[in-house]
């Protein structure tokens, strides 16, 4: 079991496990699966396609459809779409039966288990729809970092409900998965300049294209400026460096729409651009209830390219259509920023883990730049020396903000703990616990990554907090604590 030092947690025995049967489909081209120096194959595998009889391209595909039916939701559909990405090699004045394209749509598709490898770091808000839900009970949203072939990174969800009396449980997820359509979306200039001016490329060549835009403006409209900059290289410095920062900043901007008839547990927000090519990894999200009123949904995730790291935001108002663009600033430079979910004396507030040891605050005018962040936790228990961080973001009671911390001990051993943080002033920490809340105990050690216990939010419902955690990346366990005796704990306790 999961030992808890100050013994207030209950263990759920429900656990949600890797699934390596949810698959999602991908455009296979052969020759482009990351590690060949060569040419696409492509050309002579569609030779060989176009070279089968009809009776010959109907057994096969018939075998195709045999063989993966019930394992998507529109895999004909998919064959087409992905036989339209080759229709450019075609002989145009040739015409081709509905069963060769869709045989070779298929010839080029291939499945990815977006679980096959480990799922870990979950974060749960309450779900935008509550109809239907039994009175005094909470429908909420589970996000989940699955992981694949490649150790690449996606994130899916699962939905689930709360009791009135804080008992938690999570509902079987959709038989299908998949991926969502991507779109453009608005690009804002405060990025760029933030970005640029940090890479020391923030000069009279950034002022030409940004001055010219206004605060946000489309994909479009970026080119056509940057094409104007360039006729101009002569009379301005560094343009080169600044239309190639700019075009990196832009690739990190984009919108993903998921079809009305996908159910929520269904959709898989999939690496659309090469700065999360490797993985999108722990995602945190937030209820935010900004001073008017107005609801959204947000969450910070870590983007990894194979060789570095950066970091994205969110939004969403309804989990089917999502937009997502970089985080920029120091305080975002590295892991683990969480937004709190309502602004703080007229700012928006994260916790940042900047220097990658402690935790720190910080405040911003703008949701995706934050320059800055003020000192709020350092290490000071044995289970916490190797460095601290968040376990997702801050949640707002009477007593002050509550926010689970992760801290790294001997042997690599991630534990759960909690402080208490004025509602005014977070940096100012006014209780924390000197044992965790949840550690990795004997049957709780072993799995992808060993010795670890980690979330990446929790919430509360019912006077009950309810924290959903990764068992070592091979499965997730729910965890519920009486939310009036950890408050009490967290006042008793010391402060240092």
């Amino acid at each position: 079991m999961t030992s808890t030092g100050i013994e207030l947690v209950t263990r759920s025995p429900q656990r949600v496990a890797a699934d390596p049967g949810r698959v999602v489909t991908r455009l296979f081209v052969p020759g482009h699966e990351g590690f060949e120096h060569q040419e696409s194959r492509a050309g002579a595998v569609l030779s060989r396609i176009l070279a089968l009889t009809d009776d010959e391209v109907r057994a096969a595909l018939q075998d195709v459809l045999i063989r993966f039916d019930g394992r998507h939701r529109d895999l004909t559909g998919t064959f087409r779409r992905h036989a339209r990405e080759l229709a450019d090699r075609l002989d145009p004045t040739r015409e081709f039966t509905e069963a060769r394209m869709l045989l070779l749509g298929a010839t080029f598709t291939n499945e990815y288990s977006i679980e096959g490898a480990a799922l870990c770091n979950p974060s749960v808000v309450a779900h935008p729809d509550q109809s239907g839900t039994v009175p005094g009970s909470l429908r909420f949203v589970m996000s989940v970092r699955g992981i694949g072939e490649g150790h690449r990174s996606s994130i899916g969800f699962r939905t689930g409900v709360v009791d009135s009396a804080g008992h938690a449980t999570i509902d079987e997820p959709a038989p299908f998965a998949s991926t969502g359509r991507v779109e453009p979306t608005l690009l804002d200039a405060a990025v760029f300049r933030t970005e640029l001016r940090d890479k020391g490329c923030g000069g009279e060549a950034a002022d030409y294209v940004f001055d010219a835009l206004g605060a946000l403006f489309t994909r479009s409209d970026l080119d056509e400026r940057l094409e104007r900059l360039r006729a101009h290289l002569s009379t301005r410095g560094h343009v080169e460096d600044t239309i190639a920062t700019i075009r990196g900043v832009a690739a990190r901007c984009y919108a993903v729409e998921f079809p009305d008839d996908t159910t929520l547990s269904e959709r898989v927000l999939w690496p659309e651009m090469e700065a999360e090519h490797a993985g999108m990894e722990d995602a945190r999200f937030v209820r935010f209830v900004d001073d008017d009123g107005s609801i959204r949904y947000h969450a910070t995730y870590t983007a990894y390219s194979g060789s570095h790291i950066s970091q994205q935001l969110l939004t969403t108002a309804d989990f089917q259509t999502f937009t997502s663009g970089p985080l920029v600033g120091s305080a975002a430079a590295n892991k683990g920023l969480a937004l709190f979910p309502r602004r703080i004396g007229g700012r928006y507030a994260a916790m940042s883990r900047s220097d990658r040891e402690t935790n720190t605050v910080a405040f911003a005018d703008d949701l995706s730049v934050w320059t800055t962040a003020l000192p709020c936790q350092q290490p000071a228990e044995v289970w916490e020396t190797l460095q601290l961080g968040n376990c997702g973001p801050p949640i707002e009671t009477d007593r002050g903000w509550l926010l689970l911390t992760h801290g790294v001990g001997p042997m690599r051993t991630y534990s759960i703990g909690a402080i208490l943080l004025d509602l005014d002033d977070p940096t100012r920490v006014i209780g924390r616990l000197r044992r965790p809340l949840l550690t990795p105990a004997a049957d709780d050690r072993d799995g992808y990554v060993p010795n670890v216990v980690y979330s990446c939010g929790a919430l509360v419902h019912a006077d009950t907090l309810v924290i959903p955690y990764g068992i070592c990346d091979s499965a997730i366990g729910l965890a519920t604590v009486p939310l009036p005796d950890l408050l009490a704990e967290l006042a008793g306790s010391p402060r240092h």
